[in-house]
């Protein structure tokens, strides 16, 4: 006895009826399917890759990468990846172009954290936060030895020449790897500039200083006689005061300048040194001396410019680090025999002390 044949199960009996039509599109859905899964993958690795961790430093120390000047998106990311800072230059350049970064990348020294996003390293890139480095002029200090602090600089570039004593401002002054060093001086001068027209504008009226240029004079000549910020305007002070009275300023810096050239002496004024005339002794001077000593400080030449009210007319050292006014040469007199004998307390303890060493060497 014969079976009839059975009809096939599952899938095949379900399409065999199906147009051609219809069978296209359930295949074209399923590859949708498919290419959608793709899609959300290549998606996610490229958000991961751009706003994941990046590479990892050796030692988790930041990574430091210079994107030279002039450099175009194409050579930005070749650099990047290069230092090791990015995986993939292509994905760089495709979020900068996405993102709208890439006309505004600039050029300069960055310093990234170790395992930086992408997306951090291209903000980073797109404001221009680029490192900033610092030269600090201190108060007092000449403008030959300024010139010499900035030919030390190995991240600046170019050769320059002091500029006149007393034409830079004593700060602390950024800049950029590579700048030239002109370019920094010449923000020191304009600085100085700019103040000393604020000053003189609003100085007090009466002074016996009668240009800008005297007052900077002064004001250096102040900075060089005391290190302690409370004692400028005292210092000054006196220093107008008998600029007022005809008296010769007695200035030892002063001397030590005409000799030196502002390089520290190494030892104290002797008594033949006080009595050579030279253009910058105000022992045998009267006023000011030809040109500044140093660069003066902001408070420095605001004391000069605005003196407080004193009779002072001379100071000695007091043997604190800081100095005694008085306003007759009669109590100066006292002052003076005072710090002598801090003096000599001070060298016979030294020599106690010498004595004790070599006898304890023995």
């Amino acid at each position: 006895m014969s079976r009839k044949p059975r009809k096939a199960k599952g899938k095949g009996r379900r399409t065999a009826g199906l147009s051609p039509m219809r069978r296209f599109i359930i295949m074209l859905g399923s590859a949708a399917a498919t290419l959608g899964v793709v899609v959300a993958l290549v998606l996610a690795w490229g958000l991961w890759s751009y706003q994941g961790p990046g590479p990892a430093t050796d030692g988790g120390e930041p990574r430091v990468v210079m994107l030279r000047k002039g450099a175009g998106l194409t050579e930005i990311a070749s650099t990047l990846e290069r230092d090791g800072a990015i995986r993939s230059k292509a994905m760089f350049a495709a979020a900068a172009q996405v993102t709208g970064a890439a006309k505004s990348l600039k050029a300069g020294e960055y310093e990234f954290k170790s395992r930086a996003s992408m997306a951090s390293i291209l903000r980073d890139i797109r404001d221009g936060k680029i490192v900033v480095h610092q030269v600090t002029i201190p108060e007092g200090m000449t403008s030959q030895a300024a010139v010499e602090l900035l030919m030390a600089r190995p991240d600046l570039t170019g050769d320059v020449a002091a500029p006149p004593e007393g034409a830079i401002l004593p700060e602390t002054y950024q800049y950029e790897r590579g700048e030239d060093r002109a370019a920094v001086l010449k923000r020191m001068m304009d600085a100085r500039d700019e103040l000393l027209v604020l000053l003189w504008d609003k100085r007090q009226p009466g002074l016996p200083i009668t240009t800008p240029q005297e007052a900077v004079t002064l004001a250096s000549i102040v900075e060089k006689e005391t290190g302690i910020a409370s004692e400028r305007p005292q210092v000054a002070s006196v220093f107008v005061n008998r600029l007022r009275a005809g008296m010769r300023l007695e200035s030892d810096p002063t001397i030590i300048y005409g000799l030196t050239g502002g390089k520290p002496l190494g030892r104290g004024l002797r008594a033949s040194e006080l009595a050579v005339p030279n253009p910058y002794n105000t022992y045998q001077i009267d006023r000011l001396p030809p040109t500044p000593i140093a660069n003066p400080g902001r408070a420095a030449l605001a004391a000069v410019l605005d003196p407080p009210k004193s009779d002072a007319l001379f100071f000695v050292a007091d043997g604190t680090g800081g100095h005694v006014f008085a306003p007759t040469y009669e109590e100066h007199l006292k002052n003076v025999a005072k710090w002598r004998a801090i003096e000599r307390e001070r060298e016979a303890k030294a020599l106690q002390d010498k004595a004790a060493e070599l006898k304890a060497g023995r």
